[in-house]
């Protein structure tokens, strides 16, 4: 008999955690069309690059946070030749001054399958050598890729102070 109780209770568990995952993923995907849609609206020209770059990500919410050591992170949802393929999980972690709170949207555009490749084998690791722009009317006209990847932020809200030096750590899940 306790058998059979551990065994439903084990089938239930795995269907709330299932439902709950699955209802998380939902919310990511519709918040990374707002988010998508809002780039959009600030920078018309940057449906050039969706239309043209083999894969992005958005990360519709990303929150960072600092005093001296900060962080950051965010999930979004990865698109390859225009398919949503899965999903990315972003995380940050700067030294320098920095003080404050923030949080912002971000698009990262990747050129080529190489460096889509790169990022699905979690091997894309941003410093502060390759800089995000901030999207702005006519943004994306200037744009150029750095080792295959262009980055974009939109603030939604927060102040941050910063001068520091760190990087962006990206890890892929396949959608299935």
């Amino acid at each position: 008999m306790k058998k059979v109780i551990l065994t439903i209770v084990f089938l239930f568990t795995s269907v709330v955690i299932f439902a709950q995952s699955a209802q998380k993923d939902d919310k990511i995907i519709e918040d990374s069309k707002e988010a998508k849609a809002e780039f959009l609206e600030d920078d018309p020209d940057m449906q050039e690059l969706f239309s043209s770059s083999h894969a992005y990500i958005i990360l519709p919410n990303v929150g960072k946070g600092g005093l001296g050591i900060g962080g950051a992170s965010g999930n979004g949802v990865a698109y390859e030749e225009g398919e949503l393929i899965g999903f990315a999980r972003m995380t940050q972690l700067t030294i320098g001054f920095q003080a404050g709170g923030q949080v912002y949207s971000e698009v990262v555009f990747f050129e080529d399958k190489k460096a889509f490749d790169r990022f699905r084998e979690n091997k894309v690791e941003m410093s502060a050598q390759v800089s995000a722009v901030a999207a702005a009317s006519g943004a994306s006209l200037n744009a150029k890729y750095v080792d295959g990847v262009a980055v974009f932020t939109r603030t939604k809200g927060g102040l941050m102070y910063e001068a520091s030096v760190g990087g962006q750590q990206f890890k892929f899940r396949s959608k299935d």
